[in-house]
Protein backbone atom coordinates (compact mmCIF):
# COMPACT_ATOMS: atom_id res chain seq x y z
CA UNK A 1 0.00 0.00 0.00
CA UNK A 2 3.19 2.55 0.49
CA UNK A 3 4.70 1.63 -2.37
CA UNK A 4 1.45 2.19 -4.05
CA UNK A 5 1.08 5.60 -2.33
CA UNK A 6 4.15 6.91 -3.39
CA UNK A 7 4.00 6.08 -7.39
CA UNK A 8 0.73 8.13 -7.02
CA UNK A 9 1.98 11.04 -5.57
CA UNK A 10 5.81 10.75 -7.90
CA UNK A 11 3.19 10.13 -11.03
CA UNK A 12 1.51 13.04 -9.67
CA UNK A 13 4.41 15.48 -10.04
CA UNK A 14 5.65 14.40 -13.48
CA UNK A 15 2.36 14.05 -14.53
CA UNK A 16 1.26 17.75 -13.92
CA UNK A 17 4.55 19.04 -15.19
CA UNK A 18 5.92 20.37 -11.77
CA UNK A 19 9.19 21.70 -11.78
CA UNK A 20 10.90 23.76 -9.07
CA UNK A 21 11.01 27.39 -8.82
CA UNK A 22 15.14 26.97 -9.47
CA UNK A 23 14.79 25.25 -12.59
CA UNK A 24 13.00 28.22 -14.10
CA UNK A 25 15.90 30.85 -12.21
CA UNK A 26 18.35 28.87 -13.72
CA UNK A 27 17.54 29.75 -16.89
CA UNK A 28 17.24 33.50 -16.56
CA UNK A 29 21.11 33.36 -14.40
CA UNK A 30 22.01 29.67 -15.69
CA UNK A 31 24.49 27.50 -13.38
CA UNK A 32 27.94 29.98 -13.00
CA UNK A 33 27.30 33.31 -11.14
CA UNK A 34 29.16 35.97 -9.64
CA UNK A 35 27.86 38.45 -7.21
CA UNK A 36 28.91 41.81 -6.08
CA UNK A 37 27.24 43.89 -3.17
CA UNK A 38 27.29 47.64 -3.02
CA UNK A 39 28.32 49.47 0.21
CA UNK A 40 25.51 51.31 2.10
CA UNK A 41 27.17 54.42 3.10
CA UNK A 42 24.95 55.02 5.74
CA UNK A 43 25.60 51.70 7.52
CA UNK A 44 28.70 50.09 5.40
CA UNK A 45 28.97 47.35 7.92
CA UNK A 46 25.48 45.44 6.47
CA UNK A 47 26.53 44.70 3.30
CA UNK A 48 28.70 42.32 4.34
CA UNK A 49 25.35 40.72 5.62
CA UNK A 50 24.08 41.31 2.33
CA UNK A 51 26.91 39.67 0.51
CA UNK A 52 26.30 36.26 2.94
CA UNK A 53 22.45 36.44 2.58
CA UNK A 54 23.34 36.47 -1.84
CA UNK A 55 25.80 33.89 -2.11
CA UNK A 56 23.57 31.66 0.85
CA UNK A 57 20.70 32.21 -1.76
CA UNK A 58 22.45 31.13 -4.45
CA UNK A 59 23.89 28.43 -3.24
CA UNK A 60 21.40 26.76 -1.61
CA UNK A 61 18.04 27.79 -3.20
CA UNK A 62 19.39 27.60 -6.64
CA UNK A 63 22.38 25.01 -6.23
CA UNK A 64 24.14 27.70 -8.87
CA UNK A 65 27.98 28.32 -8.76
CA UNK A 66 30.16 31.23 -7.13
CA UNK A 67 32.75 32.03 -9.97
CA UNK A 68 35.00 35.11 -10.76
CA UNK A 69 33.71 37.62 -12.69
CA UNK A 70 35.49 36.77 -15.98
CA UNK A 71 33.99 33.05 -16.15
CA UNK A 72 30.43 34.40 -15.03
CA UNK A 73 27.49 33.14 -16.83
CA UNK A 74 25.48 36.10 -14.77
CA UNK A 75 26.56 39.10 -13.37
CA UNK A 76 24.45 40.28 -10.09
CA UNK A 77 24.92 43.29 -8.55
CA UNK A 78 22.73 43.96 -5.15
CA UNK A 79 23.07 47.23 -3.31
CA UNK A 80 21.19 48.26 -0.56
CA UNK A 81 18.50 51.08 -1.04
CA UNK A 82 17.07 51.31 2.49
CA UNK A 83 16.93 50.01 6.02
CA UNK A 84 14.67 51.39 8.55
CA UNK A 85 13.39 49.98 11.80
CA UNK A 86 9.81 50.78 12.72
CA UNK A 87 8.22 50.68 16.30
CA UNK A 88 5.39 48.09 16.21
CA UNK A 89 3.73 47.59 19.62
CA UNK A 90 3.75 49.30 22.77
CA UNK A 91 3.92 48.20 25.78
CA UNK A 92 1.51 50.16 28.66
CA UNK A 93 3.98 51.74 29.78
CA UNK A 94 4.51 53.08 26.23
CA UNK A 95 8.02 51.44 25.66
CA UNK A 96 8.60 49.65 22.41
CA UNK A 97 8.39 45.41 22.75
CA UNK A 98 8.18 44.65 18.53
CA UNK A 99 9.73 46.37 15.84
CA UNK A 100 9.74 45.68 12.12
CA UNK A 101 12.83 45.86 9.70
CA UNK A 102 12.36 46.57 6.68
CA UNK A 103 15.01 46.36 3.75
CA UNK A 104 15.03 47.69 -0.03
CA UNK A 105 17.07 45.91 -2.18
CA UNK A 106 17.95 47.02 -6.01
CA UNK A 107 19.45 44.35 -8.19
CA UNK A 108 20.82 44.77 -11.55
CA UNK A 109 21.30 41.61 -13.32
CA UNK A 110 23.48 41.28 -16.77
CA UNK A 111 23.48 38.09 -18.62
CA UNK A 112 26.53 37.73 -21.31
CA UNK A 113 24.52 38.76 -24.07
CA UNK A 114 25.04 42.00 -22.14
CA UNK A 115 20.90 42.42 -21.02
CA UNK A 116 20.31 43.89 -18.00
CA UNK A 117 17.24 42.99 -15.86
CA UNK A 118 16.44 45.98 -12.82
CA UNK A 119 14.61 44.22 -9.94
CA UNK A 120 13.62 46.05 -6.32
CA UNK A 121 12.31 44.06 -3.67
CA UNK A 122 11.31 44.66 -0.26
CA UNK A 123 12.11 42.02 2.71
CA UNK A 124 10.44 42.45 5.97
CA UNK A 125 11.77 41.02 9.64
CA UNK A 126 9.48 41.85 13.15
CA UNK A 127 11.32 40.84 16.09
CA UNK A 128 10.45 41.70 19.70
CA UNK A 129 12.97 43.41 22.44
CA UNK A 130 12.65 44.02 25.91
CA UNK A 131 10.76 46.67 27.44
CA UNK A 132 12.81 49.82 28.19
CA UNK A 133 16.01 48.70 26.20
CA UNK A 134 17.47 49.57 22.83
CA UNK A 135 18.21 47.33 19.86
CA UNK A 136 21.78 45.61 20.21
CA UNK A 137 23.95 45.76 17.49
CA UNK A 138 23.55 41.66 17.38
CA UNK A 139 19.72 42.20 17.44
CA UNK A 140 20.10 44.81 14.33
CA UNK A 141 22.36 42.51 12.51
CA UNK A 142 19.82 39.48 12.49
CA UNK A 143 17.19 41.52 12.13
CA UNK A 144 19.25 43.01 8.40
CA UNK A 145 19.97 39.30 7.41
CA UNK A 146 16.55 38.23 7.87
CA UNK A 147 15.18 41.18 5.76
CA UNK A 148 17.55 40.87 3.24
CA UNK A 149 17.10 37.15 2.72
CA UNK A 150 13.20 37.64 2.61
CA UNK A 151 14.52 40.59 -0.32
CA UNK A 152 15.87 37.79 -1.96
CA UNK A 153 13.08 35.15 -1.90
CA UNK A 154 11.22 37.92 -4.12
CA UNK A 155 14.06 38.54 -6.54
CA UNK A 156 14.52 34.69 -6.81
CA UNK A 157 10.34 34.41 -7.62
CA UNK A 158 10.77 37.02 -9.66
CA UNK A 159 13.56 35.26 -11.46
CA UNK A 160 11.92 32.42 -11.59
CA UNK A 161 8.42 33.91 -13.02
CA UNK A 162 10.51 35.58 -16.47
CA UNK A 163 12.45 31.63 -16.24
CA UNK A 164 9.04 30.34 -17.13
CA UNK A 165 7.74 32.72 -19.74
Amino acid sequence: MRKFLWLAVILFFTGCGYKPASHYTKRVLGQKIYTQVSVYLRDPENAVLVKDAVNEAILKRLSGSLVAKNSADTIMRVAIASVSFTPLQYDENGYVIYYRTKVLLKTDITDKSGQTRHIKATGVYDFPIEPNSVITDNLRYVAIKEASAKALDAIISRLAYLGSR
